[in-house]
């Protein structure tokens, strides 16, 4: 078993020991993958059309404005600090080692999480083919299958997923067609903010529930980021990580948006359409057949079990990382931070992960889950937002050979938008801000009481691999 990351002194870099073999497009298929918006379009995007109906459109546009700006950030700082272990390893070099571990901790917590929700939905769109398929343990047997694919070589990883990725496209293509072929409403309804009454009618809601539901629409374009987690085994990482990023929130916005306004203006009714338990399955039938559901909703399940995939692969990035950091105990930080000779990966980290995510999906149920990740997403966007400010201002980003246009306006206009969408939230479900910021606080004291007074050795967030290696 090889050592985790040695002290400060003896070692300047890490050492190269993840396979740099992804090309650009690989890293695009599986951050995409990652992203999934198929699942996000069959999955999360219900929930908002229920929320707040036509205006659904409104708070995807909404999103997506804020995305751009975040997703600029992120390409600078990936650029600067092309490292395993993601957005922590971003604030602990900017904002302070702290911070970097508050944040590594609620980011795991909320990867987990994010897995879990995605697999549990994966059961309700096989049971459109498979009368009795209980979603919650089909959930659990997909997160543990996939955490054994997960393991594999990068560069096979990169293959199955963007086969499977090619499927949920083509079922969003279906979605779209028959949404644009079949024109009910003036394109006014996209922003027409409407919800069902008590009496059953559609009843108009105001801007601040759609300022609200942009905390959701921001986690059904989350992934785009994921890109950063695949740096250390990315080819030309400083180089191209920057158009990564771009390259795939480009690609999420039009594959979620275009559905949607599809959907909301090809729908029969859309009275029926709000009040549908399964919106898209209810456009699907009316729209199309029952064949036509059974075969999208099997796509959807295929993007469902490449995206749990993807963010396996993701979360056991960064837990390898933090290991290699030597934030654990070394009885635990050399088994996380161990990488497979042959396939070039960290397997005990990736397992770890996949189980976590599992217990969560047996014990939790799927609204409990979606809460708990809404704020979490909004604290790591600040935290990255913040980062580019300060690393700019300190010169720590300095390296980066992207640099975002209009600075500093996306990260500032980031933070804001933000902290508007975290008043709505509390508003509405306070809980969701108390979880992340629990789990951010936890973060906090484990690094005061066991790797700050330890700093000498532990949490040693090195420089990277040598600059000829990335």
């Amino acid at each position: 078993m090889s050592p985790i990351t040695p002290p400060p002194g003896t070692s300047e870099h890490y050492e190269q020991e993840l396979s740099r073999s992804l090309n650009l497009r690989g890293n695009v298929l599986i951050t995409l993958s990652a992203v999934t918006p198929a699942s996000s379009v069959f999955i999360i995007i219900p929930t908002v059309i229920a929320a707040v109906g036509g205006a659904s459109f409104l708070a995807f546009l909404m999103a997506a404005a804020v995305a751009a700006c975040m997703a600029l950030c992120y390409a600078e700082l990936s650029s600067a600090f092309p490292i395993a272990g993601g957005e922590y390893s971003f604030a602990g070099r900017v904002l302070g080692k702290a911070a970097g571990f508050s944040l590594f901790l609620m980011n795991a917590f909320s990867l987990t999480m994010i897995i879990g929700v995605i697999a549990l939905g994966t059961g309700e769109y096989l049971a459109a083919a498979f009368d009795g398929a209980d979603s919650k343990w089909v959930g659990v047997a997909v997160i543990l299958v996939c955490s054994g694919v997960a393991i594999l070589n990068i560069r096979t990883n990169a293959w199955i997923t963007g086969v499977f990725l090619a499927l949920e496209m083509a079922a969003i293509v279906v979605v779209s067609i028959l949404g644009f072929v079949n024109v009910s409403r003036p394109v006014s309804t996209l922003f027409d903010a409407q919800t069902i009454g008590d009496d059953g009618t559609l009843v108009g809601v105001g801007l601040g529930l759609i300022a609200g539901q942009t905390a959701t629409a921001l986690f059904a374009y989350n992934g785009y980021g994921a890109a950063i987690y695949f740096a250390e085994e990315t080819q030309g990482a400083r180089k191209v990580m920057g158009k990564v990023i771009l390259v795939c929130l480009g690609v999420t916005v039009v594959a979620e948006m275009l559905p949607l306004a599809a959907v909301l203006l090809g729908a029969p009714d859309l009275t029926d359409l709000v009040s549908a338990g399964n919106p898209m399955e209810y456009f699907m039938t009316t729209r199309g057949s029952e064949a036509v559901n059974v075969a999208v909703s099997l796509a959807i399940a295929v993007a469902i079990i490449n995206a749990t995939v993807a963010i396996i692969l993701q979360g056991g990035r960064t837990l390898y990382s933090a290991a290699r950091d030597r934030a654990f105990p070394d009885a635990v930080g050399r088994r996380l931070a161990y990488v497979h000779p042959v396939l070039q990966t960290p397997p005990f980290a990736t397992i770890l992960i996949g189980v976590v995510a599992a217990t969560l999906a047996a014990f939790v149920p799927i609204g409990s889950l979606i809460t708990a990740t809404g704020a979490t997403l909004i604290v790591v966007y600040v935290f990255v937002a913040t980062s580019a400010l300060v690393g700019r201002r300190t010169g720590s980003t300095a390296g980066a050979q992207y640099r975002m246009p209009l600075f500093p306006l996306p990260p500032l206009a980031i933070i804001v938008a933000l902290a508007y969408v975290t008043y709505q939230v509390w508003d509405v479900n306070p809980w969701q801000i108390v979880i992340a910021l629990s789990a951010l606080g936890l973060g906090f004291v484990y690094h005061q009481v066991y790797l700050r007074p330890r700093h000498a050795d532990r949490w040693t967030m090195l420089a990277g691999a040598p600059e000829e290696d990335i």
